[in-house]
């Protein structure tokens, strides 16, 4: 049996965060356990970039330069790759080990009889959510180094790296992130094995990171996904950005109280707790949906016409709802960045809509609700119990203009 998410845990050092956890005996298929610290995931070609370019001194593209600095040749070569599409949607919301074929099966512990992994394979079909089990990862393995292969100083730049690429909220951006490593680095010690744990969690410069030309800085693992696109020294795109966690609820690691999408979760609460129950009724969709629509693997896939209350019903308060549950995501980039796309999207609010199914508590298995716009996505899911049990969510942040900064082929 698994202890409760609640169980308070003693923050873990690093050489044990190095060395990770034995990895458990896994049954049949699904998020199993890879062999001690991941190697760096190859680059589908080999890389032209360059990290040399001009970079005005404090903004990413420098401390993305500053950070690769850092590495020796053979980490810079896999860390550096050329900016491409077919890089940039080598993303997922599934454990490294299970796109790489390295990780052996199901985790032990309170898993629901006859599961699939969240966003496990075998899910892929057009009914809403994919199918039972979750929305399907990507086919291919993350590009880039794992932060397992780092050293003190190659973490330390990375972070600051990340820091300034997110936002400074409480509870969302950085802060939101460092919950979600914390989460992972507790579902490893709490019977998912070593295929858990923010060591298995990638990162990767696409391009030359400067303030000229396209490039990328991109991050994630298991149920999260970073991924900035820059063109000219500006942010050109911020999506698809995913977040998910298990356990979805409060967790003591490393000092602190975790509960990483309280405040996303809160947002949307509220938002459909301030419908009436006529707005309710016109909001509500017939499907069921088991997990996202627009899950990796599925880019540009936007419904040909939006269903729903339109934003442009609502009261003044109600609009202010909807807003702060989109702000909850655009905040979770560079604060400068998140106040230029937050004022796009409310200009586009009236022609925005709101959408739900399942339950408005959005606690139970398969509540979902969506807001769609002329450019924002956003759709957030409960799914059920993988490692530990009780329901978690899953969501995502897409743009129809900017996915990717743009770049469709």
């Amino acid at each position: 049996m698994n202890p409760s998410p609640t169980t308070s845990t003693a923050p873990v050092s690093r050489r044990l965060f190095l060395a990770g956890v034995p990895a458990v005996l896994l049954a049949a298929a699904g998020c199993g356990a890879a062999s001690g610290a991941a190697s760096p995931a190859s680059p589908s070609a080999a890389s032209t970039a360059s990290a040399a370019g001009p970079a005005a001194s404090g903004g990413v593209a420098a401390l993305a330069q500053a950070f690769y600095r850092t590495l020796d040749a053979d980490q810079q070569s896999t860390v550096l790759l050329d900016y491409s599409l077919a890089n940039a949607k080598r993303w997922s919301n599934l454990p490294q080990g299970l796109l790489t074929g390295d990780g052996g099966g199901m985790p032990s512990g309170s898993m629901p009889s006859a599961s699939m992994p969240s966003g496990g394979p075998g899910a892929g079909s057009d009914a809403p959510g994919g199918g039972p089990g979750g929305g399907g990862g990507a086919s291919q393995s993350r590009v880039g180094i794992n932060l397992g292969a780092l050293d003190d100083q190659q973490l330390a730049a990375f972070t600051t790296l990340l820091k300034a690429a997110t936002g400074s909220a409480s509870g969302l951006g950085y802060d939101e992130l460092e919950q979600q490593l914390n989460a992972d680095d507790y579902l490893g010690t709490h019977g998912g094995g070593d295929t858990y744990g923010r060591k298995n969690f990638y990162v990767a410069l696409l391009g030359s990171p400067s303030d000229s030309g396209t490039w990328e800085f991109q991050f994630g693992g298991h149920h999260m996904a970073v991924a900035n696109t820059y063109v000219d020294g500006q942010l050109a795109g911020a999506t698809p950005s995913f977040r998910g966690v298990e356990p979805n609820t409060a967790f003591e690691l490393n000092g602190r109280t975790n509960q990483p999408l309280r405040v996303k979760q809160a947002a949307f609460t509220a938002l459909l707790a301030g419908l009436s129950a006529d707005q309710l009724a016109t909001a509500k969709l017939t499907d069921t949906f088991t997990d996202l629509v627009l899950t990796p693997g599925k880019d540009w896939q936007f419904p040909a016409s939006r269903s729903g209350v339109k934003v442009s019903t609502l009261s003044a308060g109600q609009k202010k709802l909807t807003l702060a549950a989109i702000a909850t995501y655009v905040d979770d980039i560079a604060d400068d960045d998140a106040k230029t796309i937050l004022a796009r999207y409310e200009g586009e609010l009236d022609s925005t809509s709101v959408a739900w199914s399942g339950t408005t508590a959005l606690t139970e298995q398969n509540d979902y609700v969506r807001i769609d716009g002329p450019s924002v996505w956003i759709e957030f899911s409960m799914q059920h119990g993988i490692v530990l049990s009780g329901n978690h969510p899953h969501s995502v942040w897409r743009d129809r203009s900017t996915d990717y900064g743009g770049t469709k082929s």
